[in-house]
């Protein structure tokens, strides 16, 4: 498999063995950060080419997990990075997408996205003669699916055949990209959430085709108890993304409550399910923005329970820490 000098911009763009191979090289690369067991002798001439390498990152939304991903990750490889924050780059505001995509690729081995829409990363890659890998967009966030792969197959042993229901608002990053990730790998997706919180339909029909091919399923649903029967995993995101205004928080909170991560939703999936979410989650109210949603809407907790997000069945910290590892195996392969 060589990936070399590939752009990591959306999921569709890879083949399901593609992706079975980043997620392979990244449990080695985890065991052997963990343990210090050696590489394989078909890994490590790729990690010995990395050395004295530089990649950008360039962050229009802020984050904690990707960023700190990217740059341990870096640092494990021997690579360089430097830090773009919001204020930090003209991109798009005084020096258009392709003068700063070729002016970055002179100076970089790579560089990393994380902003708004998916033309931004599409355009960065088109006049980038080095890998540009997307750290998140409005439309899909690829890193974030590698890890939940990568989580999945650690605690089941397989992806092929896993029934994975996302529940919330399957409009846009996360909901798109479950979708494609379980289309490729042969799994069965079901978005369970009102019916104006569905995908889109185009993507629907392009994931349903992929399917064909797998022996996956693509599954809309707003009945929690049909959407949630024996579900293998079961994961969740924030109602409201970066970036939207304030207003939509009443709109989501009176639409999605019905589809809340509780006790019961995971009583009624499989007696081994998972919780999984990207983070950051609104369990309790421990964080500004949860305190305020609190007291104006006058509610404990919004996409999933403290009791749930608690709970033995919850992985999120693990698959946090899997982003570091799935990005290390993106760079390498593709440095």
């Amino acid at each position: 498999m060589n990936l070399k000098g590939r752009d990591l911009l959306k999921l569709l763009d890879f083949t399901p063995e593609e992706i079975e191979y980043l997620i392979k090289l990244a449990a080695e690369l985890k065991e052997n950060k963990k343990s210090g067991k050696p590489l394989s002798p078909r890994t490590q001439p790729l990690l010995d080419t990395l050395d004295r390498k530089h990649i950008a990152l360039i962050f229009e939304k802020t984050s904690t997990r990707t960023r700190c991903a990217f740059e341990v990750a870096a640092r494990d490889l021997g690579i360089a990075t430097t830090y773009l924050g919001p204020t930090d780059s003209q991109v798009g505001k005084k020096e258009s997408i392709a003068d700063t995509a070729r002016v970055l690729a002179g100076m970089y081995d790579g560089i990393e996205y994380r902003g708004f829409g998916q033309d931004i990363v599409e355009e960065l890659a088109e006049y980038a003669n080095v890998p540009v890998w997307n750290g998140l967009t409005n439309e899909y966030h690829p890193t974030q699916m590698l890890a939940d792969l990568l989580t999945i197959k650690e605690h089941f042993g397989r992806l092929k055949g896993i029934k994975l229901t996302y529940m919330g608002d399957a409009r846009y990053n996360m909901g798109n990209s479950l979708m494609v990730a379980c289309a490729k790998m042969g799994m069965h997706y079901t978005a369970c959430t009102a019916k104006a919180y569905f995908p889109d339909e185009k993507l629907v029909e392009e994931c349903e085709t992929i399917a064909q091919k797998t022996g996956a399923s693509i599954t809309l649903t707003e009945d929690v108890d049909a959407g949630t029967k024996d579900a293998d995993v079961i994961y969740t995101d924030v109602w409201v993304s970066m970036g939207e205004p304030d207003e939509v928080w009443e709109e989501r909170i009176k639409a999605l409550t019905p589809y809340k991560v509780d006790r019961k939703v995971m009583s009624n999936a499989k007696k081994r399910a998972i919780f999984m979410h990207c983070l950051p989650a609104f369990h309790d109210l421990k964080t500004t923005t949860g305190k305020e949603m609190g007291e104006k809407f006058d509610i404990t907790e919004m996409e999933v329970t403290d009791e749930v997000f608690e709970s033995a069945q919850s992985v999120v910290f693990e698959e946090a820490e899997n982003r570091m590892h799935t990005i290390k195996a993106v760079m390498a392969a593709t440095l």
